[in-house]
């Protein structure tokens, strides 16, 4: 890094990579668990996956987001999928090629990925 110019450059990239776009009412909001829970659980992979899956592909109907502690440090790394008009969805014990998988079944065909979902522990 040699100038203003190109520190700009590298915060505009790594803005996009955190996913953090502005929310819109007709957006599905992906939320990761970033507490200290989640981020010893491996989140910060999986946040980073789905961040750099969605600018990959463009996808501006996607607004990937963290958050704190959800509360269910057990199940960590979870990410929270809220569609409009939709009921949420809770993933649980998330890795990055699950949250890939939920990216591409669920986010773009719509098809919710029963099997890493908090339901299908059997738990709660």
């Amino acid at each position: 890094m040699k100038t203003l110019e190109e520190l700009q450059a590298i915060r505009e990239k790594m803005q996009g990579q955190i996913g953090l776009r502005s929310e819109t009412a007709s957006q599905t909001r992906v939320v990761v668990g970033m507490a200290t829970c989640g981020i010893a659980s491996g989140a910060r992979p999986v946040l980073t996956a789905l961040s750099n899956a969605v600018q990959e592909k463009n996808l501006t109907n996607i607004a990937v987001v963290q958050t704190g502690c959800i509360g269910l440090c057990q199940y960590e790394p979870i990410v929270e999928v809220f569609a409009p008009g939709k009921e949420k969805v809770t993933y649980v014990k998330m890795t990055p090629e699950k949250a890939l998988e939920v990216l591409e079944q669920h986010l773009l065909g719509g098809k919710v990925v029963d099997k890493y979902t908090i339901s299908s522990e059997g738990r709660i």
